[in-house]
């Protein structure tokens, strides 16, 4: 089966700081669902925004090792362009957001990539029914929830259909009940859509209910990489 990301002996370290990853050989495959857990400051974070390029290409710092996203290094790579088929949504999903608009933040990478205006709106409408939200385009993001909010940012990142959807945290500032019917919407429109995605979280139940695979994080290592069966045993 092909691989969509592979690491292999990767470390990075922040300037003026320690490795924050150390050593990091992970493939994971194409169409899996792959969840990341680990502590806080286990490097889960840093770990997405190697797989964008964002570290060490844009925020600086010292790296070894390379980092392969849709069979291709990062290295090299402008971050707007692997921004194009890797969908991010961060645990702080309001510093993501810069449109007045739910429309007008969904369709915000797409504009900038030159899209046409018919496809723009095609593919905004579709995104926000994709997340439950139909018919929101004209909403202002003030009026909408913050679970509203939060599904937005994640139809920002599906609207550029991505080959890889990288969710940091996407559920950490849901109440007990959405996030419960996110989770399960999430795992739905992974299936529907055949996204590989990597899921990033702290929570034990998320982590062993939606994953293919799971990536045990701790101090910047993988201290494992098998089946959530596997690892709960």
């Amino acid at each position: 089966m092909e691989s969509v990301i592979k690491l292999e002996n990767f470390y990075f370290a922040y300037n003026k700081s320690g490795l924050v990853l150390q050593d990091i050989d992970l493939e994971i495959k194409k169409g899996s669902f792959t969840v990341v857990a680990g502590p806080s400051g286990a490097g889960k974070t840093t770990l997405c925004k190697a797989l964008t390029g964002i570290v060490p290409f844009y925020m600086g710092g010292r790296y070894s090792g390379d980092v392969q996203v849709l069979g291709e290094s990062t290295k090299g790579r402008r971050v707007s362009d692997i921004a194009m088929r890797v969908g991010l949504m961060l645990e702080d999903y309001e510093s993501q957001l810069v449109s007045l608009t739910a429309g007008e933040e969904v369709a915000f990478s797409l504009l900038n990539h030159g899209f046409a205006p018919e496809e723009v709106k095609e593919r905004t409408r579709k995104a926000l029914e994709d997340v439950g939200l139909p018919g929101r385009e004209s909403y202002q993001l003030d009026e909408l929830s913050g679970g509203q909010r939060q599904r937005v940012a994640l139809a920002r990142a599906l609207v550029i259909e991505p080959k890889l959807l990288l969710l940091d945290e996407p559920l950490s500032n849901l109440d007990a009940k959405l996030r419960l019917s996110m989770r399960v919407e999430i795992k739905r429109l992974q299936k529907r859509l055949g996204i590989t995605t990597l899921f990033v979280t702290h929570d034990q139940e998320e982590c062993f209910s939606i994953s293919d695979k799971v990536a045990v994080m701790n101090g910047g290592v993988i201290e494992q990489f098998d089946t959530p069966e596997n690892i709960y045993k």
